[in-house]
């Protein structure tokens, strides 16, 4: 298939290019291009290009058979901090996706949404039937939106369309100021870890290549205009992550600090439709996975050291 993904230079998008490059999939990358190519193939297409400009995307998606949405403002704290943007580029990005596909005549959009639209369910245990409740937070709110254009576009056009809520994904490329990433850095230069709250906090967490390995699987036809939560299995505390540090690298010190506006506590979101479904488990758990980043960022921070010794 020829599979365009927006975003595909980010963490997710990235490891999904390679994910689907395995599987013979002709890939073309449609992204900004001062975000910089993170995927390892060198001979995958980069279409230079903002989700904002509908021209540029369209012609983009022509002859293409399947899209892949992920270009989003991924961070919650900068959609607190520039609301107007962030919706520029999570709700109106997306409307703008949803038409040049349906123009170019695209078999399927996979779109990458994220649990945080259970924040407000009544429910603490949650699948993909679970009644949602009315979102206190910005980016839950551009998030949701997505999903209700991702079904109206199928319910007046015919796209077909697959919504995958994500856990909290970590692993090698993540972006430096996600908690793992963060907690890590700071770890490795003997500062402390701060936690805002009391660290009770959870979320499930899901090691990267796993979740990559779930978006390619979402284009079997069973997933058409179907929603998968696409979780890790382990429910992991923000003060479990400070600790889980602690064993690899040794002692660090913790601090806690206000928490943040609207903070999502935390819901057990259950897997079942995609193992049943898709045929997707997580495979790593939580430890062996922050390991496995410990190394990426060691070896990574090293090539940047030698880099700028021979510079």
């Amino acid at each position: 298939m020829k599979i365009l993904i927006t975003g595909g230079s980010g963490f997710i998008g990235s490891h999904i290019v390679d994910n689907l490059v395995q599987t013979g999939h002709q890939v073309f990358v449609y992204d900004l291009p001062v975000v910089g190519n993170r995927f390892s193939d060198p001979n995958v297409a980069f279409i230079p290009g903002s989700i904002l400009d509908m021209e540029t995307l369209r012609q983009a998606m022509i002859g293409t058979d399947a899209v892949y949405h992920l270009a989003a403002i991924a961070d919650v704290k900068d959609v607190f901090e520039d609301p107007l943007y962030s919706e520029m580029v999570n709700v109106r990005g997306t409307i703008n996706v949803l038409e040049a596909a349906r123009r170019c005549k695209v078999s399927r959009l996979i779109y990458g949404s994220t649990t945080w639209v259970y924040s407000e369910a009544v429910a603490d245990v949650v699948d993909e039937e679970t009644p949602l409740g009315s979102p206190k937070h910005l980016y839950t709110s551009t998030k949701l939106t997505s999903e209700y254009y991702c079904t109206a576009y199928h319910e007046l056009y015919g796209l077909d369309s697959t919504i995958l809520r994500y856990g909290i994904p970590y692993g090698p490329r993540s972006r430096d100021a996600a908690v793992v990433p963060a907690f890590v850095s700071k770890a490795l230069k003997g500062e402390p870890l701060t936690i805002a709250g009391d660290g009770s906090q959870f979320r499930q967490f899901v090691y990267v290549e796993d979740l990559a390995k779930g978006n390619v699987l979402a284009l079997q036809p069973v997933g058409a205009n179907r929603t998968y939560n696409l979780d890790g299995d382990e429910t992991i505390t923000i003060k479990q992550i400070a600790e889980t540090i602690q064993n690899i690298l040794g002692k660090v010190d913790i601090e806690y600090i206000e928490g943040r506006p609207g903070d999502f506590k935390g819901k057990v979101g259950i897997n079942k439709r995609a193992k049943d479904e898709l045929g997707w488990e997580p495979k790593v758990s939580f430890e062996e996975g922050v390991r496995r980043y410990i190394d990426w960022y060691k070896a990574r921070e090293a090539d940047r050291d030698l880099t700028k010794t021979n510079s």
